[in-house]
């Protein structure tokens, strides 16, 4: 029964302190460096972003529309 109380006071305890970290928001400032760390605020960043994103797509593409194995060239190098 002792064991058991302390399980469930260990747990309010971290349900307590996970509330009120949750409650609590960074500052204004401390938004703002967040913001502006962010890979979207620098558009040379999101233009390199894009432009991997739509090789990635269209090599899905390509191998959706292939039969063969694509995934046995994936350790190798490409012919």
């Amino acid at each position: 029964m002792s064991g058991m109380r302390t399980i469930l006071n260990m747990t309010a305890l971290l349900g307590l302190g996970y509330g009120m970290w949750a409650l609590i928001p960074p500052g204004e400032e401390k938004q703002r460096e967040i913001i502006k760390n962010l890979p979207e605020s620098n558009p040379i960043r999101m233009e390199e972003t894009r432009k991997r994103n739509a090789l990635v797509m269209q090599k899905l593409k390509e191998a959706a529309e292939s039969s063969e194995n694509v995934a046995r060239g994936l350790g190798g190098s490409e012919k």
